[in-house]
């Protein structure tokens, strides 16, 4: 029988290899459950933006913002569906490591997609319905609460504790 596993950071648990694996893929799972929602939401809202009637009146750069934010939503799409696809490929493997090395690295290609087409998703409709002078300030908040929320606020919790990787 194989014997528990104990990370320096993860001490406190009683987990084989496999086990540590499984629970970090669900983690992951539940984290792309969540993105794939707000992308979907956001994706779905720029789909039907073309029909309605007031589409016509969009500018030059207001119809090439909106379809560099359908592409982008595309974008954002597959890569949520990534994971799921690659899971499929190597199911019943024993590769659920490496499988969770690959979630991991993309969750953070995920959320930066995300943030990007959070914030050019507000631009746009600010630039829209106000002016591009206001789209640009809202914007550029925007994208500062996202870059706060993605890279800043999880620099706050301080140093990781040192660990053999960084898959937990």
């Amino acid at each position: 029988m194989e014997q528990p596993r104990h990370d320096i950071a993860d001490d406190t648990r009683d987990e084989t290899p496999d086990e540590r694996a499984d629970r970090n893929w669900t983690d992951l799972l539940q984290e792309f459950r969540v993105l794939q929602t707000g992308v979907q939401l956001l994706s779905g809202f720029l789909l039907t933006l073309p029909f309605h009637n007031s589409f016509g009146d969009l500018d030059g750069f207001q119809r090439n913002t909106y379809l560099a934010l359908v592409l982008l939503a595309a974008t954002t799409t597959a890569c949520v569906l990534a994971p799921i696809s690659v899971h499929r490929r190597i199911f019943r493997q024993r590769r659920k490591e490496r499988l969770v090395q690959f979630g991991h690295r993309l969750v953070r290609v995920v959320l930066g997609l995300t943030g990007a087409l959070l914030a050019g998703t507000t631009f746009f409709i600010f630039d829209v319905v106000l002016a591009r002078a206001e789209a640009l300030v809202v914007g550029g908040v925007m994208l500062a609460l996202v870059t706060t929320a993605l890279l800043v606020a999880p620099l706050a919790m301080g140093p990781a504790p040192a660990t053999h990787d960084d898959s937990d």
